[in-house]
């Protein structure tokens, strides 16, 4: 028999109140380096070597500060089991930030007693992010979501490998040295493809029917979607390692049909989407950002790929400028301050009330600061393929309006949710005896 001690404990409820604020803290650091990449462009080209800088701080700074917080949080969620110690969880989120910050710093400086430790304790911010992703699943009482769960461990591997390359090449060692040639784009689709978008396009088989309001289902498209985006960014870089224009063409055509799969699921989705009566400027955001980002993603990857259907596995097949506008601002940028409208509301502190203020705050013009950033994002992308600096100047401006205002209105979202808490309350009783 079951003891009511025992039956207690089953019943209690999991305090996420930690987790939260780890996965709320994240958002704000993503945030922050959002800003400083666009920032970093107003820098002398010599000073940020080129895009390096703001790529460097967009990707390995924004969304995988981001990822490391939100990740386990999902895990655990999926799971329905108590998340990872909170401590193990800021340790996750605090190493890829400080990592990125000091390969940024020691790279711009020339300074590889900075940008190598830096690389070391940026995967170790992916260990143990993996640790607290995984953790949670030996408790679980709910599904899990094997597939999204199985497509984060893939892509924490992957990034394992791609910075990896990336510390020994900044270390100097020879083998990566001398022929970063070809570990450059191996480097680059592990990163970006095999990463960052593998966890975004996962995240959003969930995520993306929470925000329309539709139910989330497991298709066909799902799992096409993560399979492809999964195997296609290691077949790409192998090709290129190996010089094989065979394994490469593989690998881009499984990507192809890994993200042309997302849109067949964020279109189903949406066409069974709920017709929110409340807070519309809010929802029109959040729900416009995340269908902007997958519009974006599928133009980056359309290019991506295809070049490397075009060049095989030559150096050339691999262009950071001709698809920085809509992978970078597009996809990345829109997906991330697109969630964390939503999340806010949804997890952060506060009471009701408080929440629904949230809402309204970031509901304001809506539909002009989404319009300010695809139309920066496309002229961005125009400027960067044709070499027109002046369309890369406006495309810039009109991104920063828009990551500008949406990061004031979170800003205030947060100060509004801190103000409004709830006091804390105990533990309600168990049953009686």
């Amino acid at each position: 028999m079951i003891s009511l001690a025992a039956l207690h404990r089953r019943q209690a409820p999991i305090d996420r109140s930690n987790d939260r604020l780890v996965a709320l803290g994240a958002i704000g650091i993503a945030i922050t380096f959002l800003v400083g990449s666009l920032l970093a462009t107003l820098l002398p080209t010599q000073v940020r070597l080129g895009i390096w800088l703001p790529l460097h701080l967009a990707l390995a700074g924004a969304a995988t500060t981001a990822i490391a917080g939100i990740m386990p949080f999902f895990s655990a969620a999926f799971a329905a089991a108590p998340p990872s110690d909170v401590r193990l969880r800021w340790a996750a989120v605090v190493a890829v930030a400080l990592g990125a910050a000091s390969v940024a710093a020691g790279v711009v400086a020339a300074q590889v007693s900075l940008s190598v430790p830096g690389g070391v304790v940026f995967v170790i911010g992916i260990a143990l992010t993996g640790i607290a992703t995984i953790r949670p699943m030996g408790g679980a009482l709910g599904p899990s979501r094997g597939l999204v769960t199985q497509g984060y461990v893939v892509a924490l591997c992957e990034v394992a490998v791609g910075a990896t390359v990336a510390t020994l090449y900044l270390a100097g060692w020879s083998p990566v040295v001398g022929d970063w040639a070809a570990a450059k784009p191996a480097h680059a689709w592990l990163n970006l493809v095999g990463f960052v978008s593998l966890v975004i396009a996962t995240t959003l088989l969930h995520f993306f029917p929470t925000v329309v309001g539709a139910r989330i289902s497991v298709r066909p498209s799902a799992r096409i979607t993560v399979v492809g985006l999964a195997t296609g960014p290691p077949l790409v870089a192998l090709g290129s390692l190996l010089q094989s224009d065979v394994i490469a063409r593989v690998g881009a055509v499984s990507v192809l049909a890994g993200a042309a799969a997302l849109a067949v699921n964020a279109r189903r989705t949406w066409q069974t989407r709920s017709h929110w009566t409340t807070d519309p400027g809010w929802h029109r955001f959040a729900m416009g950002g995340l269908v902007s980002a997958i519009a974006w993603f599928e133009v980056g990857m359309l290019i991506a790929a295809g070049r490397v259907l075009a060049f095989g596995a030559a150096p050339a097949s691999w262009s950071i400028d001709t698809i920085a506008g809509p992978f970078i601002a597009g996809w990345i940028g829109l997906a991330v301050v697109a969630s964390a409208t939503h999340l806010v509301p949804a997890i952060g502190p506060g009471d009701s009330s408080a929440h629904a203020r949230q809402r309204q705050i970031l509901g304001r013009v809506a539909i002009l600061r989404l319009t300010a950033w695809n139309i920066g994002t496309a002229s961005l992308s125009l400027g960067l393929l044709a070499h027109m600096p002046t369309a890369a100047g406006v495309g810039i401006t009109l991104i920063a309006v828009g990551l500008g205002a949406t990061a004031v209105l979170l800003g205030s979202a947060v100060v509004v949710g801190l103000h409004g808490r709830q006091p804390a309350t105990g533990p309600k009783p168990g049953p009686p005896c």
